[in-house]
């Protein structure tokens, strides 16, 4: 039986079974869990959370009087109708403006709970990968709102946050990839999810190998190609990991002329999802910090995956790709026909070729300018882009809070 209490009457020993909130509104990755930890009821007390619901089978009663009982149906019913509610408002879509705040909340949030999750793997305890279904769903939205905002800031990781935000990457590029691709709702949720855990057999990987800042030794590499194995283990342990979760965990490292690894899979005998998993999972790593390299432009990596599209990725799923991202991502370093550089800072509806893009050097001059944002899919707008730059070639060392606010990068 469920019950739903206030959390002044919780107490140590009883089981949490879920909170009375949005997932962002408490303090930890998961909800079903007994509470034992004394300073994790500190946390729920300190948190916007008021209520929550407890299951008496699993853990202790609350006092007489102070619950309200309900069956797990009733329970999943109220939730699911207050996630309907909030739907519309939730998915609006908005201004990389004004979703780059929330999505950076969205972000930090979401590394903590990715890091506790690989802290339990490593311990051995079973991951149950529905509890990562609020995460998925913050994300989701969140993509839906403005996929640029959360995708491009997840890419601004430290290379020692690398292994955790690349999950939280890949998952919002598993996303916008599957809206991309009209796959239906049920299948974008489990898309995101597959992305979320697709490196979760990294956390059984030595951090001395993972975060290794010069070249791997072949037998280093070994040790590496054993993490799709491994988090597909790790999975099949817990619950709430389908097929396709599965599948995209086991073979993300597949490439379609049969030389990726575990099994090296061939063109179709890769599932449409794991062909899915290889392309985002490359694309965050190329264009991210790492510990034995700086990232690439992401224009600049969208070309190189381009040159390596015939034997790594599916060619149409990559296509599918670049429109989701845009032919110049978020973050690009662009140079305009009228001799001034701007980082692009929102992808247009109208144009793969016309996104916003921030003014703010001249070429000619070669000198600093004020920062102007135009649309150049705006009808009066006259400029165009002729090229990608090289950030490093230009020395600007504030590209990244150009786009994004500097009060929207990782800390």
């Amino acid at each position: 039986m469920l019950k739903k209490i206030s959390v002044d009457h919780l107490v140590l020993g009883m089981h949490l079974h879920e909170f009375c909130g949005s997932w962002m509104e408490h303090p930890f990755w998961r909800t079903k869990f007994v509470l034992k930890d004394p300073a994790d009821l500190v946390s729920i007390r300190a948190s916007s959370i008021k209520e929550v619901w407890i299951d008496v089978s699993k853990g202790l009663d609350a006092e007489i009087g102070v619950s309200q009982e309900a069956s797990e149906a009733e329970v999943e019913r109220e939730l699911g109708e207050a996630a309907m509610a909030a739907a519309p408002a939730a998915q609006k879509k908005t201004s990389m403006r004004d979703e780059a705040a929330r999505a950076a909340r969205i972000c930090a949030k979401a590394k903590q709970a990715v890091v506790s999750m690989f802290q339990e793997a490593r311990m051995g305890n079973a991951i149950l990968a529905e509890d990562c279904a609020p995460l998925v769903e913050e994300i989701s939205n969140s993509v839906a709102r403005n996929p640029g905002a959360l995708i491009s800031l997840a890419r601004l990781k430290t290379a020692d946050d690398y292994t955790y935000m690349h999950s939280v990457a890949v998952c919002a590029l598993m996303i916008a990839l599957a809206r991309q691709l009209d796959l239906d709702e049920q299948q974008t949720r489990s898309a995101g999810l597959a992305g979320l855990l697709h490196d979760l057999g990294k956390a059984m990987v030595p951090n001395a190998i993972l975060n290794k800042p010069g070249k791997l030794t072949d037998e280093e590499f070994d040790i590496i190609k054993e993490h799709p194995a491994l988090g597909h283990a790790a999975l099949l342990e817990g619950s709430g990991a389908n097929e396709l979760v599965l599948d995209v965990c086991l073979h993300h490292h597949e490439k379609v002329d049969g030389s990726g690894y575990p099994h090296r899979l061939k063109s179709d005998e890769i599932s449409l999802f794991a062909k899915m998993g290889a392309v985002c999972d490359v694309y965050d790593a190329i264009t991210s910090n790492r510990p034995y390299k700086s990232g690439w432009d992401p224009a600049e990596s969208l070309r190189k995956m381009a040159e390596w599209s015939k034997g790594h990725f599916d060619e149409t799923i990559f296509q599918a790709f670049v429109k989701s991202v845009g032919i110049y991502p978020v973050g690009s370093l662009v140079r305009l026909e009228t001799g001034r550089l701007g980082v692009v800072t929102e992808q247009s509806e109208k144009s793969l070729l016309a996104p916003r893009v921030k003014v703010f050097f001249s070429i000619k001059s070669n000198v600093r300018i004020r920062p102007e944002e135009i649309d150049l899919s705006h009808p009066a707008t006259r400029d165009k882009i002729v090229g990608r730059e090289d950030p490093a070639k230009w020395n600007i060392p504030d590209l990244d809070e150009l786009w994004a606010g500097a009060g929207n990068l990782p800390a």
